[in-house]
């Protein structure tokens, strides 16, 4: 079973989160934050993960420090969850259109904390959501993953498409990534030996 569960208690947020990384996609979040709460929702059906989140964080102030608190606990999950990466296929790819918005994104579960993001957003704000965000989700979410991501917006000029397209094509991405190759099942997907 690869599942994980993060509890995270700072001054700034509390939060816990389950991971199932062969789930249906069912979730059920509660982040205090509207917006958050869609993105991780849809999230979770279109990698196919069973996720819980709830977060209570000082969003009196703004919703930085949940965002990127959640972003930190999902890296977490995903990190313990797949443990010693046994069998897994390692990279994920996904290109998502939602309207005029393309997005592409890739990844790779190699051990290796990196992102490289394109987003040309002008909107500051999608409701009550900051947009400057989205890149604090994915440093966080990358940095305690343990992965390569690369998240690129081929075109888009709504504010709201242009971050749900992220958000599926990571999910997409990652769902791939993460699956079970059959004739590897038992090898660390690397020349190492360890990822």
């Amino acid at each position: 079973m690869r599942i994980a569960e993060i509890v995270r208690t700072t001054k700034e947020t509390d939060i816990k989160l389950t991971l199932n990384l062969d789930g249906r996609g069912d979730s059920e979040i509660k982040t205090g934050c509207a917006f958050l709460d869609h993105m991780l929702t849809l999230f979770a059906r279109h990698g196919k993960f069973d996720l819980t989140v709830v977060c209570k964080g000082d969003i009196d102030v703004d919703f930085h420090h949940t965002t990127e608190d959640v972003g930190i606990c999902l890296g977490q999950a995903f990190r313990q969850a797949l443990g010693e990466k046994k069998g897994i296929v390692r990279y994920g790819d996904a290109i998502v259109p939602i309207d005029e918005a393309l997005l592409l994104s890739a990844i790779d579960f190699s051990g290796r904390s990196f992102l490289v993001t394109d987003f040309d957003i002008k909107a500051s704000k999608v409701g009550d959501f900051d947009t400057e965000l989205v890149d604090e989700f994915w440093m966080a979410f990358a940095s305690n993953a343990g992965c390569t991501l690369h998240v690129r917006q081929l075109s888009g000029s709504n504010a709201h498409h242009i971050i749900e397209g992220a958000f599926k094509s990571v999910a997409r991405s990652c769902r791939l990534a993460v699956a079970i190759d059959e004739k590897f099942a038992g090898d660390v997907p690397s020349t190492k030996g360890v990822l």
